[in-house]
């Protein structure tokens, strides 16, 4: 199976030397299933971006924010 496109944009960002700001909902907060999660990334530049993702791509995210201890 591939990759979910927010992860490898998250991954691109963190390789980018951008640290995560913000995980909406907070990744250990629950462990409840989420419908939707916004990461916002900010870059050494000043620039924020914000990564959303949706049903079970961002169930995904949030386990690999988890797993990879990165917030």
């Amino acid at each position: 199976m591939s990759e979910f496109k927010s992860i490898s944009e998250l991954k691109k960002l963190l390789d980018a030397g951008c640290k995560i700001e913000k995980v909406e909902p907070p990744v250990y907060a629950s462990d409840i299933e989420t419908t939707i999660v916004r990461v916002s990334v900010k870059c050494p530049d000043g620039k924020v971006y914000t990564i959303k993702a949706y049903k079970e791509e961002s169930n995904a995210l949030r386990e690999f924010i988890r797993k990879n201890k990165i917030e």
